[in-house]
Formats: structure tokens, sequence, C-alpha cells
């Protein structure tokens, strides 16, 4: 197999990006589930519940991906600024000075100034290419990504009471499921991270617990 045949594409949403928009439209979905009350809600309350809880989160998930598409677009403008401000820099000092703009600054202090002489070297001496539009198709996979998970992510809060007809156990299966995809998304960002994941995934769920209950507190 060539070394063209086994490189991967990189995906369109990293892993960051992933766990934290399900994170964030589980949470919209608890903020629902978490106000319903078992003593007094019946079937037509649970229905409202759910198709509210959905009509959010779609809200939501269309405004998260527009703004995944701003994001996009406006890192762009900073780099190709930065870029153009590079090659017409006065001197080499300046230059590594824009250089050192455009990656983290423990990566600036780590790498000395011989790096960052290497770098923006290596960035004036590259060709210039085509300009191109600021948003591609890439981007916008990427940002349906988004709407879909934060959309997706209403399911396992609302399935339960779907499936179950007694309200209060389906609020308990709700929340059990909830806190597993809480978990299981803190473990994919531990291990993303080089962190434990175990103790990530029982961080978020705990966080995610927290976060719901100060969430419906203070009437979101």
């Amino acid at each position: 197999m060539s070394g063209s045949d086994s490189e991967k594409p990189a995906p369109v949403l990293d892993p960051v990006d992933r766990a934290s928009e399900v994170i964030f439209g589980l949470l919209m979905a608890l903020t629902f589930t978490g106000s319903l009350s078992v003593a007094t809600a019946g079937r037509e309350e649970v229905r409202t519940m759910m198709f509210t809880a959905l009509g959010c989160n779609l809200a939501w998930g269309l405004a998260d991906a527009v703004m995944y598409l701003v994001r996009t677009a406006t890192e762009r403008v900073r780099n190709r600024t930065l870029f153009a401000r590079l090659r017409a820099a006065p001197d080499a000092a300046k230059g590594r000075a824009i250089v050192a703009e455009l990656i983290p600054k423990g990566v600036v202090d780590a790498v000395g100034l011989e790096a960052l002489e290497d770098m923006r070297r290596g960035l004036v001496e590259t060709p210039l290419r085509p300009a191109r539009s600021l948003l591609g198709a890439r981007d916008f996979r990427g940002a349906l990504g988004v709407f879909l998970l934060v959309v997706l992510a209403t399911f396992p809060v609302v399935v339960p009471f779907i499936l179950v007809r007694e309200t209060a156990l389906a609020l308990r299966v709700s929340n059990a499921v909830s806190l597993a995809t809480l978990f299981v998304a803190g473990w994919a960002l531990g291990r993303y991270s080089g962190g434990t994941p175990w103790t990530s995934g029982l961080a978020m769920a705990a966080t995610g617990a927290v976060l719901v209950v100060a969430i419906i507190a203070l009437g979101g």
C-alpha cells in the first residue's frame, strides 16, 4: 500500500468540536426534562416538553452552525492578514513577531528565536497561492455536522419519555442515559487530550449534573 493510500483526510470536526456540541445539545435538552414535575405532569405536558426541547435544539443547532462558519471565515481573514503583514515586514525581527502571533505563546517560548526565524523564512519563501473563497464545501459540511450533533443530542434525553409511559420512571431513565452520554463525551475528550479518560468522563458527568441544576435554578 502506498503512502498516499494509507493517509486519511483529517476529520471536518475535531474531537473537541464533536464532544462540545454533543454536551451543549444534551445540557440544553436536560434543562427541559429537569423542569418537568413528576407529580403533576401528564402525557400532554410530556409531549409539550419533548417538542419544546427539540425545537430549542433545532434553533440552537442552526445558530451554532452559523457561528461555526463565522468563526472559520474570521480565522481565515486573520491568517491572510497576518501572512500579508509578514511578507511586507521591514525586517526579520518584525517578521518573527508576526509569526509569534500565529502560534500559541507556550510554543513560542519553547522553540526559541532560531526556530521562529526558520518559520519566518519558510513562510516568506512559500509561493503565493491563488486566493480562494473564505468558505468551501468542507466548511459547510462542518457546519452541518455541528447542527446535527446539537439536534441529535436531544434524542437520548427525550426518547425514554416516548418508550416509557410512567413519567417518574421515564425521567430516571432519561437522566441515566444523559449522564452516560456525558461520561462518554468526557471520556473522548480525556483520550484526545492524553489525560485519563475515566477521570475525564466522571468529571464531565458530574459537571453536567451541576450545570443542569444551575441552569434550571437560573430559569434557563
